[in-house]
């Protein structure tokens, strides 16, 4: 039997063989392409001397195949998974993971790059070399290189149970997300919620086998709604209380076990490579380099934003009060108010801007940015095989009709995807033998489904939602570099939001709207008043938002910042870390942290500050293309040149200064977030 990935591509632009791939493909062509990595590995270290490009440029080239395969398998066990995908996850993520230690650990392969690296001033590298070098040494040395035989096997081990670890706590939170559902058989219970959601939560009702109902779920396009409009408190308290305590409830997909696991891991790791804690190790190759840093940023935010948070929430108790006389607000309670606060203030909810947000003419509208910006153009390709019904796949031209990369679109819900929205790739963008070889980007999204009777149509939070995915999408599609470590996002992490949270700015400007913003039914252009409020509305409790994302920074950085074996008590540590950012009274029952998926299966363990840190960048960065014009094709040339094309091959905070001319200045994301005291 062929095995398609054992295989060339014949498909268009090489591009994954989904409609060949069956899952029983996938453990077989890991084992294979392992052994035909490790051949290249073993024939790099028989080059003699050892030379930058015998040795660094060869290894970042080594495994291309397997990295491919490994890509498609994992993208798939987050956004089409199964029961056989998950089981067969456990046993492909400890070969990769012993794989990867058996480079690392190599010490006739580190001798080599030590060698190289030693001569590195002799060179005359240029700027990307120099960085590759740089990153590969510091790879070998970061996991171990330098360890003795009896810690380096240490090591390995920790890796190994680290990566089961992970894999377990995203398979417990599906898991929960996925066996909640509340059903309501009386129509009185779901008053308030629009006429869209409610044939939403019907059609979910009837599809689960309870036609003449209305069903709830954990995934964003249902609870998100119900937290917002439903008139019934104790629903949203039901909830609430479910969304907050998933896998943590002490049965088989408690995740508080996993995270005690995984911290006491992270930290003998650290420790091991003779670093104080995990956020030290972490934070060594980031822009804020080290918890210090981390720690006074946040502070310094919270300081700033806590004061006007405190006066949003006593406005909207006393909002709350007067209309229904409510006389304590619960957690359950804020989104459903702050919703009528803003239609009063600002006479602007989402159920008012969703007719003007069809799906379709969102995507139409991203698309129309990045064609006006950086002269893209997408054109659907139904010749490219996809892996799911759902997904769109299109050829992304330049202006010339050169082809510069394969862009994946993936909307809506279903079990076998995980919640929130990423954009992944499958495979980087690198240049080789005069060829440059364009990536195939990807991004997948949990909105709004259409019913019956309606097509999608997004809240302004899922349209600001599609814009951060494909500004992370653009900067894998106009990656241009030579080596693919240093391609695309491969950035470092506190930089890599800067693109994504960039281009949400343009969901804001009246030039970017009018674009595509227009009435499902008769067509109308949204109106330049309904633009003005959105504009007016965007600062609406930003001081609550920011000490929000704070909070999710600071539990992160106390996650890893200090020897975890004093936390004993999920519940107990997080409820007293909280208290210095909470607003609303705590609550007994949830626990956050267990389905903290960013910090515990995603990449941003040590990293959630980053939200914040690239927000001071890209309020900074916008205020040029503000001054200029925001479709001004200079300013966006120096964007894409210095930021989205450069990838990982210069030192961010050098990038930043090339586009911006000067270092970022953090007054930008105080003014836009109104939190700058005059």
């Amino acid at each position: 039997m062929t095995n398609p990935l054992l295989t060339h591509f014949d498909t268009p632009f090489q591009t994954p063989p989904f409609t060949q791939i069956e899952t029983q493909h996938f453990l077989p062509a890991i084992n294979e392409l392992i052994h035909r990595a490790k051949l290249e590995i073993e024939e790099i270290k028989n080059q003699t001397p050892p030379t930058f490009q015998n040795t660094i440029e060869a290894l970042d080239r080594a495994g291309k195949e397997l990295a491919i395969a490994s890509g498609i398998f994992f993208n798939l066990n987050s956004a089409e998974t199964n029961d056989e995908i998950q089981k067969l996850a456990r046993e492909i993520s400890p070969l990769l993971t012993e794989y990867s230690n058996d480079i690392l650990l190599d010490q006739v392969l580190f001798t080599r790059v030590a060698q190289v690296y030693e001569q590195k001033n002799e060179l005359s590298l240029n700027e990307e070399q120099a960085m590759l070098l740089d990153k590969t040494y510091k790879s070998f040395v970061r996991n171990g290189a330098m360890l003795t035989e009896k810690d380096a096997m240490k090591l390995r081990k920790i890796d190994q149970e680290l990566a089961q670890l992970s894999l377990k706590f995203g398979e417990h939170v599906l898991a929960e997300t996925n066996r909640f559902v509340h059903f309501v058989s009386d129509e009185t219970q779901v008053d308030g919620l629009p006429e869209g959601i409610k044939e939403a939560a019907a059609q979910i009702a009837e599809e689960k086998g309870k036609p003449g109902q209305w069903a709830f779920t954990l995934d964003y396009p249902s609870y998100i709604p119900a937290m917002t409009y439903l008139k019934n408190r104790s629903l949203r308290k039901l909830l609430f209380l479910a969304y907050n305590s998933k896998a943590s409830k002490g049965d088989e997909l408690d995740n508080q076990e996993v995270i005690k696991a995984i911290l006491r891991l992270r930290n003998e790791r650290a420790t091991l490579l003779g670093y104080p804690s995990h956020a030290d190790f972490v934070l060594e190759e980031r822009m804020a380099k080290n918890p210090t840093s981390v720690m006074n940023f946040l502070e310094n935010l919270l300081e700033k934003a806590k004061p006007k948070a405190e006066k949003e929430v006593e406005e909207l108790e006393a909002f709350a009060k007067k209309l229904d006389q409510l006389n304590r607000l619960e957690k359950w309670d804020f989104a459903y108010y702050s919703e009528l606060l803003k239609k009063k203030k600002f006479e602007l909810n989402d159920e008012i801007l969703r007719p003007y947000f069809q799906l379709e003419n969102v995507i139409e509208g991203v698309f129309q940015t990045a064609h006006n910006l950086y002269g893209l153009n997408f054109v659907p390709n139904s010749e490219i095989p996809v892996y799911h019904q759902d997904v769109t796949a299109y050829e992304v031209k330049d202006e010339k009709g050169k082809h510069i990369a394969v862009f994946y679109a993936d909307f809506f819900p279903r079990s076998g995807k995980r919640n929130g929205a990423w954009m992944t790739s499958y495979r980087s963008q690198y240049k080789l033998e005069d060829q440059d070889f364009r990536p195939h980007v990807s991004i997948v999204c949990n909105f709004t489904k259409p019913t019956k009777s309606k097509p999608s149509l997004l809240t302004f939070n899922e349209v600001t939602t599609l814009f951060h995915e494909f500004g992370h999408a653009l900067h894998g599609m106009l990656a241009d570099s030579t080596y693919p470590s240093l391609s695309g996002t491969s950035v470092y992490w506190d930089f890599v939001e800067l693109p994504s949270q960039i281009f949400e700015n343009w969901c804001y400007e009246k030039e970017c709207l009018d674009l595509f913003a227009k009435h499902y039914q008769t067509g109308e252009k949204i109106p330049a008043e309904l633009i003005e409020k959105i504009k007016n509305s965007s600062n609406f409790q930003q001081g609550y938002q920011t000490v929000r994302q704070i909070s999710f920074g600071l539990l992160d950085m106390a996650y890893h910042s200090q020897n975890p074996a004093s936390i004993t008590d999920l519940f107990e540590f997080e409820q007293s870390l909280m208290k210095k950012t909470e607003l609303l009274p705590p609550v007994a029952g949830p626990l956050m942290s267990t389905s903290f998926s960013h910090i515990f299966q995603g990449g941003y363990a040590s990293g959630y500050y980053s939200y914040k840190w690239a927000e001071v960048l890209d309020a900074d960065a916008f205020e040029l293309f503000q001054e200029k014009g925001v479709f001004d094709p200079e300013t966006a040339r120096s964007f894409a040149k210095n930021i989205l094309s450069a990838g990982g091959s210069v030192h961010p905070s050098i990038l930043y200064k090339r586009f911006r001319g000067r270092d970022p200045k953090p007054e930008a994301l105080l003014r836009r977030a109104g939190l700058l005291v005059n």
